[in-house]
């Protein structure tokens, strides 16, 4: 039963976390589009785009102290020559999906990401694809998902190799030079060889640079430091004499158009990923054919009534800006140079950056409207393929009659040259088609939605009865199986109603040809639901053990509580400050105890555990600034401490000479690995900072430690306080490595509370067996039959859930878990794998879930009752949290207030699947003994 239930409740919280993806993350493509172009001659043959990764709007337009520009010749454009404003991002706001939405004109979906960072296929239309020729220079990230997969043969890469991406290299701006020094000896090809000069004199041609070098020093240095904005220099200075070459090749003819901006910005400790305006506000600058110059004068001020203030120091306020969409930038360029729109883009034309007659807007736009009509319509008429034509609803706003008659209105307003009124209207139809693609994107989220909500409800009704019937005294054994003996006869009714129910919604979902997965989102309530209303007699019996209204107002005061303490959690992750106030209480509680008189040292030692804990969810997040002197002093008192108690554990009388000197041989290496890995952070900081690149042998023996940090608490004994101290020791070797602030000082003090939570807990038992002598591989103290539940054990669960949010947490939030940040793994790799990257930051959070998880393991040996049952109040808490978070699970709004609520929800459900993981990681953990010889008897046996 307990595997079984084990194995059904990964499986159903497997669906139910993936659920969120398929309601609100499913790719937005479609298929099946015919390309639109504008019928008539584009203004420029040509066009160069250059993508300056990682570079923020402020760092860029902002003037020097001494009133210059850091880029003067992009500023000169500005003044003199094109057109400027920010081009507004979306979360998450990194590399990949910022160069889609810039050159394919939509914003992918997440799963993209899981299909391949670099290589994937294209499986989406982009504006490489529409054109004639293009040539590409750059980082081997991002290059090839444009050119694999594209129709034909006419994109053309040239990348640097993944080994120059190092962010401790001694000058990581030369991956910006090499792409500039690249495209110089092309255009010296060009004049040489004939085949591609003959190719390079065609219309419709892009070039595209990305350059990494921004983004690169931002990880490295910060974005206010020198290397960042000499970097921004180089890349001004770059694109001055490529843009003169370029006109010197084509013997300026005019019809090259430029573009400038980025991918994404940074925040000022130098990650990116989430929402902050230093992230989501990138540089816009276009110049040359087709593109407006300047506008001037003295009523622009009033005209582009702004009202941010990170531009007021730009002292651009006299020249007229116009902010886009970073999709958007895609519709401006394939209109420049007459190529097809792409046609996933959901960009819209911003024709106030396009020099052209109000013919050719006209047109431009109208050819944009036609091309997000065509996925409109391919995105209906698939819907209302998969729907049974009376629960179809179609988009009120805009039906498919109201289509043809706007359509046919623009047509006639350009022929009749109203162009002004055909702008306005194509706006007009262009605004209500992307409603509408979200409204059909969205279709079916209420359905699968509700769907999922049930199987919640079921899956809590479930697990509330095992609990109640198998681990509580609440109802005696005698009377559940007397009343189950006379519910048995509905059981099979009960199975009837529901076979039928399921048959009925799978054969609705067949004659729909709707998704599998849709057959599972709707199947497994039924299912659950079954399960719950054959053990509903458990829930009936309750209610008559319940004898008077005292009684009944206990419990009802008890639910409350537990319901408001769950809800506190619930608010951590709005307002991570609310931990410090959590702990604050936790401190206060053992006072309100008779621990205050029988244990007062324990008592303290709690206090004062609690009240360290509770001073990091106030500081800043981790990741905003690095000080090594505060991971090393960190480093240097776990050392300290694991010596003084390993010397403490060595004298008691418990362990034989023999076990004393292994004991001895393994505390001592693990002690001198934390002390090699607080050097090899300190050398690896220092030879980064003097530009000298990660020491080979610091990366080497980086690896060995993390390898060791896991195998060294195996070899050790499986005695209670040993095993658990000397995991934190052992693990602290590698989340020291991973360290750059005061987050090895939050280890330390959460060691700390986990030490105190044991002492607490064993404290409010009646055992005469000492603390250090108790032992995970008996299960339960001395051998005894494990007992049943009692009230006290829920604020056990409740303590877990809220050590396990603290670790996750104390030092970060929302934001920072999303960022990327390569300065925490330096010590591992310089060289960009987000992959390996990503997996180490995962590893330096899951420390901290192994260890209040073994401590957690370690309670229910002391409290001698099953782990599965105190582990099933904890998911029964978690899955109310789950549920909250779905309700919560926003798909209006803007995208940041949609990406936190689904954060939250995947947060949520990931920690209850972690959490099944982390309790068979922690039984290896705490049970599993490396021994060459048959165990020796225990002490006890």
């Amino acid at each position: 039963m307990g595997v079984w239930l084990v194995v059904a409740g990964l499986a159903v919280h497997i669906v139910f976390f993936y659920s969120i993806f398929d309601i609100y993350f499913t790719s937005p493509l479609v298929h099946g589009m015919t390309p639109h172009s504008v019928p008539l001659k584009p203004p420029a043959k040509r066009l160069l785009l250059f993508v300056a990764d990682g570079l923020r709007a402020d760092k860029f337009f902002e003037l020097e102290e001494d009133g210059s520009s850091r880029a003067p010749f992009l500023r000169t454009i500005i003044e003199q020559r094109g057109a400027w404003g920010v081009s507004h991002t979306r979360v998450p706001t990194e590399s990949r999906p910022g160069h889609v939405a810039l050159i394919a004109g939509f914003y992918e979906d997440v799963s993209a990401v899981a299909k391949g960072w670099k290589e994937n296929p294209v499986e989406f239309d982009s504006l490489f694809n529409e054109s004639r020729y293009t040539w590409s220079w750059g980082s081997p990230d991002i290059l090839p998902m444009f050119s694999k997969g594209a129709s034909g043969d006419h994109v053309f890469i040239d990348m640097y190799p993944s080994e120059s991406e190092d962010f401790a290299g001694s000058d990581t701006s030369k991956l910006d030079t090499w792409v500039f020094d690249r495209v110089k000896d092309f255009l010296s090809e060009g004049r040489k060889n004939v085949t591609l000069g003959n190719m390079l004199h065609q219309d419709k041609l892009v070039f595209f640079l990305h350059l990494l070098g921004i983004d690169t020093n931002g990880h490295s240095h910060k974005p206010y430091s020198k290397e960042y904005l000499d970097n921004i220099r180089i890349v001004d200075s770059g694109i001055r004499e490529l843009t003169s070459l370029i006109e010197e090749f084509y013997e300026h003819d005019g019809r090259t158009a430029y573009i400038m901006s980025a991918d994404h910005g940074m925040t000022d400790w130098g990650s990116h990923g989430a929402s902050h305006p230093s992230e989501t506000l990138t540089p816009l600058v276009a110049w040359g054919a087709g593109v407006r110059g300047p506008n001037m004068g003295e009523d622009i001020q009033e005209k582009q009534a702004f009202r941010d203030t990170f531009s007021q120091d730009w002292d651009l306020s006299h020249i007229s800006r116009k902010d886009v969409e970073q999709a958007d930038i895609t519709s401006l360029m394939a209109a420049l140079i007459g190529t097809s729109f792409p046609v996933n883009s959901v960009g819209v034309l911003p024709l106030d950056y396009i020099n052209a007659s109000d013919e050719f807007k006209a047109h431009a736009i109208f050819t944009n409207t036609q091309q997000i009509l065509a996925q409109l319509t391919i995105k209906m008429a698939e819907k209302q393929e998969t729907t049974l034509s009376w629960l179809f609803r179609p988009y009120k706003a805009l039906p498919v009659d109201n289509q043809i008659q706007f359509v046919k209105s623009i047509q006639r307003k350009i022929h009749g040259k109203e162009y002004r009124e055909a702008i306005e209207d194509s706006r007009e139809l262009i605004k209500l088609a992307l409603d509408g693609l979200e409204y059909y994107h969205g279709y079916d989220r209420l359905f699968l939605g509700a769907s999922i909500a049930m199987g919640y409800l079921g899956w809590i009704t479930y697990i509330l009865t095992i609990i109640i019937q198998d681990y509580t005294n609440i109802v005696a054994t005698s009377k559940i199986a007397q009343s189950q003996a006379t519910y048995l006869r509905s059981e099979e009714g009960i199975r009837t109603i529901f076979a039928i129910l399921g048959a009925i919604v799978a054969f609705l979902l067949y004659v729909q040809s709707l998704p599998w997965t849709h057959y599972i989102y709707c199947l497994l309530p039924i299912m659950l639901w079954n399960e719950a209303l054959l053990k509903i007699n458990v829930i009936s019996q309750v209610k008559e053990s319940i004898e008077g209204v005292g009684n009944l107002m206990m419990i009802i005061f008890k639910v409350f509580v537990a319901v408001a303490g769950l809800e506190i959690i619930v608010l951590t992750f709005f307002y991570r400050e609310l931990l410090t106030l959590g702990l604050v209480a936790m401190a206060i509680w053992p006072i309100m105890t008779s621990l205050r008189s029988s244990n007062k040292m324990v008592v303290v030692f709690w206090s004062v555990s609690c009240l360290s804990v509770a001073v990091f969810p106030m500081l800043p997040v981790v990741g905003r600034d690095t000080d090594y002197r505060l991971v090393s002093l960190a480093g240097w008192t776990i050392l300290a401490l694991g010596l003084y108690a390993f010397r403490q554990l060595s004298k008691n009388a418990f362990y034989s000479p023999i076990r004393s000197n292994k004991l001895h041989v393994l505390f001592f290496s693990q002690l001198v690995t934390l002390g090699v890995a607080i050097l090899i952070l300190n050398s690896t900081s220092s030879s980064i900072a003097s530009k000298q690149g990660l020491p080979l042998l610091n990366q080497g023996l980086s690896w060995l430690i993390l390898v060791l940090s896991v195998l060294q608490p195996l070899l050790g004994s499986t005695h209670m306080v040993p095993r658990l101290l000397s995991l934190g020791v052992s693990l602290s070797a590698p989340y020291i490595l991973l360290s750059m602030s005061h987050e090895a000082l939050f280890y330390l003090s959460l060691c700390c509370l986990l030490y105190a939570w044991l002492l607490v807990e064993y404290s409010n038992t009646s055992h005469t067996i000492k603390a250090n002598e108790l032992d995970f591989s008996k299960g339960s103290v001395l051998g005894e039959p494990t007992r049943n539940l009692h009230t006290a054990d829920l604020r056990v669960a409740y303590f877990f859930v809220f050590f396990i949010l603290t670790a996750f947490f104390g030092t970060g939030n929302i934001a920072s878990i999303n960022s990327f940040d390569p300065v925490s793994v330096y010590c591992f790799l310089t060289i960009f794998n987000p992959f390996i990257m990503g997996a180490l930051m995962l590893w330096k959070i899951v420390i901290l879930f192994i260890l209040v998880t073994c401590t957690f393991s370690a309670i229910h040996v002391i409290l001698n009752v099953p782990t599965k049952s105190l582990f099933m109040v904890v998911l029964l808490m978690s899955d109310f949290m789950a549920l909250h978070f779905f309700f919560l699970v926003r798909d209006s709004g803007s995208w940041l207030e949609i990406g936190t609520s689904i954060s939250h929800y995947v947060i949520v459900m990931t920690m209850i699947i972690f959490l099944m993981l982390l309790l068979g990681i922690a039984k290896v953990f705490t049970t599993f003994q490396f021994t060459c010889t048959s165990r020796r008897k225990s002490h006890f046996q």
